[in-house]
């Protein structure tokens, strides 16, 4: 296996077998993870690719 570069996402699986990702901070530290898993292992990965996409989307604050 590779080394783990960081930062990235990495996919695995939950207790029911099924995929979720979890993207490290360039410390290695977890930060986030996908809020649901997915039966197949393509749609954590597009789940992944929309994630990246949203680099660019506006955030916007309450309060």
């Amino acid at each position: 296996m590779a080394d783990i570069i960081y930062p990235c996402y990495r996919e695995t699986k939950d207790h029911k077998g099924q995929w979720y990702w979890v993207y490290y901070a360039k410390n290695g530290k977890a930060i986030a993870r996908s809020s649901e898993s997915y039966v197949h292992q393509k749609d954590c990965t597009h789940s992944i690719e929309l994630m990246k996409t949203s680099r660019a989307d506006p955030v916007f604050l309450e309060g």
